[in-house]
């Protein structure tokens, strides 16, 4: 079962630092995180009593050669033809996970769209906007955020397009 906590709560990463300083409302919710586990974001999902569709994974794809962000519900993967047009690029792939990490700042399994060390282009799936609240990892394994998909959107200056595929 996730453990809820408001603001803080002891769990600062730079991701908590980035939406206190920016005055965000959030939620932070630990969890055990087992490290045998399949996927991080299921993994997430069931320990929070969350639908799969709230909880959003992190990824890093290069578009054209620059790494971009793409935010996506952990129902479902990333389509990274969509990624590449709703970026303007001709083509993208999965970043290498050692330039994802240093990129971010963040292990994989625990990467978030916030705080990240280098400010990259970002883009949420537009089925964000269909929910109140979705979840995002804190910064890492373990440990999620809860907060609206609009403040996300905003501190991360994203782009909403839909590039998650079922």
């Amino acid at each position: 079962m996730a453990k809820k906590t408001k603001q803080g709560g002891g769990t600062g990463t730079p991701a908590t630092v980035a939406l206190t300083a920016a005055g965000t409302a959030f939620t932070v919710h630990a969890y055990e995180h087992d490290p045998a586990a399949a996927s991080y974001g299921e993994e997430a999902a069931q320990a929070m009593g969350v639908s799969p569709e709230r909880v959003f994974k992190t990824l890093i794809a290069e578009a054209d050669g620059a790494l971009t962000v793409a935010v996506v519900p952990v129902a479902g993967s990333l389509d990274l033809k969509a990624l590449a047009a709703a970026v303007g690029a001709k083509r993208a792939v999965m970043a290498d996970p050692a330039a994802a990490e240093r990129s971010s700042g963040y292990v994989r399994g625990g990467i978030s769209p916030l705080g990240q060390r280098r400010r990259l282009p970002t883009v949420l799936d537009a089925s964000a906007s269909a929910h109140a609240t979705i979840c995002v990892s804190a910064g890492r394994r373990g440990l999620e955020l809860e907060l609206s998909p609009t403040d996300l959107a905003t501190l991360t200056n994203a782009l909403l397009a839909p590039i998650a595929r079922p």
